[in-house]
């Protein structure tokens, strides 16, 4: 839980940093750093809006009964699973141009006024948060439970997103953005898979979907969930020692539809400028 944790908190926290970089980049270099304050207002307003809506889930979910929760946890974890898929599909088709749509959508936003400019950084770090608030819950639902490992995870990778993005900003670090979403990418359809394993168990556990109790492997013995190994196989791909033939399935077509679809070469203009080096100039 812990790598998986940091490697979602990292990519989503990448993600908004970038973004609000960007935003700030822009208003500076253009010296139009009155605007930088509705900038901040939009940031301030979506990670509010992302806390209260994550805390209203989780308390609302924790008054409902057994099958209830799992029906609402299994949901929510598909949910996660679309937000993921889409999200690693839409930075490989925009990596490298998304530091000039952003001054592209900024630029108007300025015209229009403050109102514009706080609604779009709102929407742009408030897509971000609601992913992340979505990919921790259904961590948290799959991991042990008392264990702190998912929070952990997601504070160890969006400090280190935080500080990166920084650095980027600042122009002490330049690197290919588009490699590295590439190959967290893959990582991350992994996880996603797992996450879906879950959601379907859930929904089992609460007679929505049959075979609860048709399992497609029990490696309890060999291969214990609380294992040095099992732990490792947890939190790197979600793995669960008692796997249902309904998650197993639902598993392996998930990395079998989306990492050949995700690493599929495409075009891309070689006179199209790096996001790297987009984000500081």
């Amino acid at each position: 839980m812990l790598f998986s944790s940091a490697l979602i908190g990292l990519r989503e926290g990448l993600e908004a940093a970038l973004v609000i970089s960007i935003l700030v980049a822009f208003l500076v270099k253009t010296d139009r750093r009155d605007h930088l304050k509705w900038v901040w207002i939009g940031v301030g307003a979506a990670l509010a809006i992302c806390l209260v809506i994550g805390t209203v889930v989780a308390y609302t979910i924790g008054e409902l009964k057994f099958e209830t929760q799992e029906i609402v946890g299994g949901s929510l974890s598909i949910v996660a699973v679309a937000f993921v898929t889409w999200m690693i599909f839409w930075m490989r088709a925009t990596a490298r141009v998304i530091a000039t749509e952003l001054r592209g959508k900024l630029a108007a936003a300025v015209e229009l006024g403050p109102a514009a400019v706080v609604a779009m950084a709102l929407l742009a770090v408030g897509r971000e948060g609601l992913e992340t608030m979505a990919f921790f819950y259904a961590n948290v639902r799959t991991a042990e439970s008392g264990t702190t490992e998912p929070l952990i995870g997601f504070i160890v990778g969006i400090t280190v997103a935080i500080v990166l993005g920084w650095l980027i900003y600042r122009g002490a670090v330049r690197f290919n953005l588009a490699k590295f979403f590439q190959i967290t990418g893959v990582l991350l359809v992994f996880v996603a898979a797992g996450i879906l394993g879950y959601g379907v168990h859930d929904l089992q556990e609460a007679r929505v979907l049959p075979g609860l109790n048709t399992l497609a492997f029990d490696l309890s013995g060999p291969m214990p969930e609380d294992s040095w190994y099992g732990a490792l196989l947890k939190g790197l791909l979600n793995y669960s020692a008692q796997t249902t033939v309904l998650q197993a399935i639902a598993w392996v077509a998930y990395v079998a539809v989306v990492l050949p679809l995700f690493l599929m070469p495409r075009r891309v203009s070689a006179a199209t400028p790096a996001v790297a080096k987009e984000a500081t100039q």
